[in-house]
């Protein structure tokens, strides 16, 4: 006798065709809400390059308009590294009210509020030179990087709870494609001829606001998440409206009870706080995985690798003037690779993808440390540097880039999964800020080994995955929950009958309701 819960041939036909009466819908939906989302994350930290100079310089004339004193080169540099940096500790701030903001507003009413900060971003930032105040580009900087830090946690949140289980990779994935997408557009409207020369650089740090209006027209006319409007607001017919809208026709059988299920669960509990997390047990493997992966997004160098381009470029022949035409080639290596990995991560499975882009990364840490310890002894050695920057952050966009991002939607469930967020987008800001501040240091004391220490996180994370992460590809949230509970209760499922019979009927529960 069959499950209630299987669906029919003709259920299959009739979820087929869904799949092409959403398609459109559904790919608007995440244009929309991308475009002013994590776009911003890339393209505010790709514009920030070309204006270097002439902000240095317009600190220095600040300061001897404003007391008559002359800043010292080492001065001036601290003032920019500090408003390069401030980014980063906005985008702590962001990712810490995310959460609550989410839960109380709802995933997409937080992605328009989360313009306010934007535009006031936008507009300390086009005024700053008027009004000859670097400190408006700072606190500028500083709401653009709170604006990054909520679009990162609630975005990936909104389209995994938006998008139907078979799509959810990938759709979920199209944030970091969209992220890709913004460091090459930073890099183009940076250009010396578009808004990178000394008379707009004002108006290139306040550009960021046309993707928020564009994201203010549009993503007012697409639904909020079902899963929100069902589980944490207990609205059933907003959510049925929700997903006939999101799936172009009426909502199938499987993925309602699926919702239902989660709501049953939930019912009667609270969101949780980040802290309540690190007490509970059945999620302590969840836990621990996500903070590895987060923290690895960032300890794993591929930010640092661009530091290195601008150098590695000029050794292997490149002249200044057309290095910022080659310096866009890593940013469209690394927009191409979150492509690939958004056509391949439903077919190969998260972890693959995963674990492959770590071990890929740790060989070309390898390479990329022997070519800078031959850099000058070996005359083809500066083209071996070259191939070594366009794989390192080809293999970072094939995996860790998109994937990371996903794994809170799909192994917490609802009143567990913004706190997750949280906790997630705070570690990947932090290890941000302190990599942006210890890079130099590591430089100057490890010079061409400096990317030995990337090397071993990569190679521990490749191995992390391999021993401990379980493939979360097409399954339900009970399934991924049972694979974790094998790690989460394993000391009890070891101590005796009676534990091992709670468990084992805490499973059988799950795979019931799951088919």
């Amino acid at each position: 006798m069959s499950s209630p819960q299987q669906e029919s041939p003709k259920e299959e036909k009739m979820s087929s065709l869904c799949v092409q009466g959403h398609a459109g819908t559904l790919a608007l939906m995440v244009a929309s809400a991308a475009v002013g989302g994590t776009l911003q994350y890339g393209y505010n930290l790709a514009i920030m390059n070309a204006p270097t100079v002439y902000i240095q310089n317009f600190i220095n004339e600040t300061f001897q308009e404003r007391w008559g004193i002359q800043l010292e080169v080492y001065e001036v540099t601290l003032i920019w590294t500090f408003i390069v940096s401030v980014f980063s500790l906005g985008g702590l701030m962001g990712a810490l009210v995310a959460g609550p903001m989410s839960i109380h507003f709802g995933r997409k009413k937080t992605l328009l509020l989360n313009n306010i900060f934007l535009m006031s971003s936008a507009l300390l930032a086009v005024t700053s030179r008027t009004a000859r105040s670097f400190e408006m580009i700072i606190i500028s900087r500083f709401l653009v990087g709170i604006n990054a830090g909520v679009s990162m946690n609630v975005q990936p949140m909104y389209f995994g709870e938006s998008a139907p289980k078979h799509l959810r990779g990938a759709v979920s994935l199209s944030s970091a494609v969209f992220t890709a997408f913004g460091l090459v557009v930073g890099q183009v409207v940076g250009l010396r001829e578009l808004l990178g020369c000394e008379s707009c650089w004002q108006y290139l740090l306040a550009s960021n606001a046309v993707p928020g209006f564009v994201q203010l027209l549009t993503l007012p006319w697409f639904p909020e998440s079902p899963r929100y409007l069902l589980i944490d607001r207990g609205d059933k017919d907003a959510c049925l409206k929700a997903l006939r809208q999101l799936r172009g026709c009426e909502v199938q059988r499987a993925e309602l009870d699926e919702i239902l299920q989660e709501q049953a669960e939930a019912e009667g509990r609270r969101a949780q706080r980040p802290w309540e997390l690190f007490a509970d047990r059945s999620i302590r493997w969840q836990l621990i995985s996500v903070a590895v992966l987060s923290s690895a997004m960032q300890l794993c160098g591929n930010d640092s690798i661009y530091f290195y381009a601008y150098y590695i470029f000029q050794e292997a022949g490149i002249s200044a003037e057309h290095t910022q035409y080659v310096t866009i080639g890593t940013g469209t290596c690394e927009f191409t690779a979150c492509i690939l990995c958004n056509l391949l991560i439903e077919r190969q499975g998260r972890r693959q993808l995963l674990m492959g882009g770590y071990a890929l990364m740790t060989g070309w840490a390898i390479v990329f440390t022997v070519a800078l310890s031959f850099q000058t002894a070996v005359p083809w050695m500066p083209y071996l540097s070259m191939v070594c920057v366009f794989t390192y952050i080809l293999s970072f966009g094939m995996g860790p880039a998109g994937v990371t991002g996903i794994l809170p939607t799909e192994i917490f469930n609802q009143t567990a999964r913004p706190a997750a967020y949280m906790i997630a987008g705070s570690l990947m800001w932090l290890n941000l800020f302190i990599i942006g501040m210890i890079f130099p240091f590591l430089v100057k004391g490890l010079g061409q080994y400096c990317f030995v220490p990337f090397g071993m996180v990569c190679l521990l994370t490749a191995l992390y995955i391999g021993l401990f992460l379980p493939e979360t590809k097409g399954k339900t949230l009970p399934t991924i929950t049972n694979e974790f509970n094998k790690l989460n209760f394993r000391e009890q499922k070891a101590s005796g009958p009676k534990s091992k019979q709670a468990h084992y009927q805490l499973g059988e529960v799950c795979h019931s309701t799951a088919l």
